[in-house]
């Protein structure tokens, strides 16, 4: 059974993880209308979807260990940008501020000696490491083709390519 804290701690982690699809949803949607991101665009979708799974998993766990798992109310994310680094910056930023949510709940779980869900977000901490990683290599990336169109290209390009294997 979860305690009333960690519930609640699950389920802020929850509408974080559904924030992350729709701020990804849009970042897809605004690629979409640019000229030539059908690289991006596709990589934006799929992170999204990947989100909603992360988002779901949270869900259920918290369901099947006697708590309730609420589906959140969203803001409107941020829907247009002026660049395309500026999106992955704020993709950077998004995860970095999901690691830090999920290292605190793990330190929470170590605290309340829930080791059920300690067991069960190591799965995110080592999720985490992996969309740091990309997010800090499709900025740098970004970073050496600056404002070259032929670099943009390749960037979109191969994008997909820097997906870890799922």
């Amino acid at each position: 059974m979860l305690s009333k804290s960690i519930q609640e701690a699950l389920n802020k982690q929850v509408a974080m993880e559904a924030e992350s699809s729709q701020a990804y949803l849009a970042m897809a949607s605004w690629a979409e209308i640019q000229p030539g991101l059908d690289g991006v665009t596709e990589f934006f979708y799929q992170q999204a979807n990947e989100e909603r799974v992360h988002m779901l998993k949270l869900i259920r766990y918290i369901n099947e260990r006697g708590g309730f798992g609420v589906v959140p109310a969203l803001e409107q994310p941020i829907i247009t940008y002026q660049s395309l680094k500026r999106v992955f910056e704020e993709f950077l930023k998004h995860e970095l501020a999901v690691s830090d949510s999920i290292n605190e709940l793990v330190g929470m779980a170590l605290e309340e000696k829930d080791f059920a869900t300690h067991n069960f977000l190591q799965w995110y901490v080592s999720e985490q490491i992996e969309e740091e990683r990309l997010a800090r290599t499709l900025n740098d990336k970004l970073e050496l083709v600056g404002d070259d169109k032929s670099g943009i290209y390749l960037f979109d390009r191969d994008i997909m390519l820097f997906r870890p294997k799922q």
